[in-house]
């Protein structure tokens, strides 16, 4: 326990387990390298559910891959949740030439290679042997931040230009700093630079948590932080909203420790951070205990300057 950590402690979360990790995992796609992976599952257990995740388009020349988000997949691991990360098409470090068609962003590759993994899970786990046999293909949810929300939000039902690419086995989805509604949102220049922005978020049924900071400064947009919350308000399938406090983009510190895209480290907010969403995927993926209404009845009480909590009523 990170002794910095003050009223974040406040939000119940299971004790820490044993992990394992494997990394890289490379699953052969065509026309291209192979996609390279990190598998970060608990060293025990079976039927162990599996969260992939999507990172961001973030500054750093080392830590937006496969290799970053430690502070998010290792707490997850620790505490019975596989989280499986892949170097997308879009990353500096190990990405495609971002001259190539599609680059530099790559917004469908980055669905395309989300599918993949679901496609490839039984190879996934026979390079990873601790752990074949032991995940779950039924229980299977996707986080992202920033643009890796992006990129879920549309494996979860958002469409684009109407286009549909939602997947059946993705059951739920966290939405990190996600981008808001785009086109007319956007400033003229962004509009132009980002078409793929411009992403309807009615279609998107799944459930939801989409997470915000509270001091976030989106540059694409005129509005402040709450455009992060589009999401939430327009999707039907979103179930609750918290917005951390005290930080912008960086929620904290979830890149990575030290990461260049950790614009605050502010550990009751990374805590915070950790805390919930977890707590969030337990109860989605059915796991014991009920770690979500503990906190939110901590963020009523004791720990209520770490975050706000808005859940979507029946």
């Amino acid at each position: 326990m990170n002794r910095l950590i003050d009223l974040a402690r406040h939000l119940p979360t299971p004790a820490p387990e044993p992990t394992v990790a494997y990394a890289p995992i490379r699953l052969p796609l065509p026309n291209r390298p192979p996609l390279e992976l990190r598998l970060t599952a608990p060293a025990a257990g079976t039927e162990v559910p599996v969260v992939v995740f999507s990172h961001g388009f973030g500054p750093s020349n080392y830590i937006p891959s496969k290799d970053g988000y430690a502070p998010l997949a290792q707490f997850w691991a620790e505490r019975g949740v596989a989280v499986i990360q892949p170097t997308h098409a879009s990353s500096r470090v190990a990405g495609l030439d971002p001259e190539t068609p599609g680059g530099p962003f790559f917004c469908r590759d980055r669905v395309g290679e989300m599918r993949a993994i679901l496609d490839h899970l039984d190879e996934v786990e026979r390079q990873a042997p601790a752990v074949a046999g032991r995940l779950d293909h039924a229980r299977i949810a996707v986080a992202g931040h920033s643009f890796g929300g992006f990129t879920c939000s549309l494996l979860l039902g958002a469409r684009l230009q109407g286009e549909d690419f939602s997947d059946p086995r993705i059951s739920a989805g966290v939405l990190l700093a996600t981008p808001g509604r785009g086109g007319r949102d956007l400033t003229p220049d962004n509009a132009a630079r980002f078409p793929f922005f411009d992403v309807d978020f009615s279609h998107m049924s799944k459930p939801a948590l989409v997470v915000c900071g509270a001091e976030d400064d989106p540059h694409f947009t005129p509005r402040g932080p709450e455009w992060h919350a589009d999401a939430f308000h327009d999707a039907p399938g979103a179930e609750a909203l918290v917005t951390i406090s005290n930080v912008g983009h960086g929620l904290g510190g979830i890149a990575g420790w030290d990461a260049k895209e950790t614009d605050a480290e502010i550990p009751d907010a990374l805590e915070a951070t950790r805390r919930l969403t977890l707590a969030w995927l337990r109860r989605k993926f059915a796991l014991a205990g009920d770690d979500w209404s503990g906190g939110r009845t901590a963020l009523a009480g004791v720990a209520a300057e770490t975050a706000n909590l808005i859940e979507k009523t029946d």
